[in-house]
């Protein structure tokens, strides 16, 4: 009995099956994830380029519609695409300062979300001097990655302003 212990403690043939069923789990778990957060830092990127993207179209002009911004919205969409747009909040709004330099909201369009009624609780510095206006886009974007069990929905958000090129500010019809 103890000349067959010992031929169990000295055999080696089983070994390389076992390292790999200890390590396979650890490399598919480390696998999944580099491919869950790659995805997750280009739908990261995609939504700050539709921030930017937003407000920069509706800066161009100097009245927009909503028709115009239907439009705007549409081509957010396209960026954002493989993801599926029904994911997006995009909010695209026009903060004017009077000459006492107090913040209102102009007009504001959104899709999958309401529009904005007051200003953002913080306005950086220096984007908005008394008597001008600014066009501030904000998008919030559901990430679900495919395989939700450990992460659940990711809320990616980016918000981007941008100041008007053609006219004090940007009027909507």
């Amino acid at each position: 009995m103890l000349k067959r212990a010992i031929s169990y403690l000295c055999d080696r043939k089983g070994l390389a099956a076992v390292e790999f069923a200890l390590i396979a789990p650890v490399m598919a778990l480390m696998f999944f994830g580099a491919v869950e957060l790659s995805s997750a830092l280009d739908c990261k990127s995609r939504v700050a380029r539709v921030s930017s993207t937003v407000a920069d179209l509706v800066a161009q002009s100097t009245a927009v519609s909503t028709a115009d911004t239907t439009n705007i919205f549409n081509a957010a969409n396209a960026i954002l695409y493989p993801y599926a747009a029904s994911n997006a909040k995009i909010v695209v709004t026009s903060l004017v300062a009077d000459s006492n330099g107090t913040v209102t909201v102009g007009w504001s369009d959104a899709q999958n979300t309401s529009t904005r009624t007051s200003p953002p609780a913080s306005i950086p510095t220096g984007i908005l001097p008394a008597s001008s206006s600014v066009i501030y886009a904000e998008v919030t974007y559901s990430f679900t990655p495919a395989i939700s069990y450990f992460l659940g929905t990711v809320d990616l958000t980016d918000s981007f302003y941008s100041k008007p090129r053609r006219s004090v500010k940007v009027t909507h019809s």
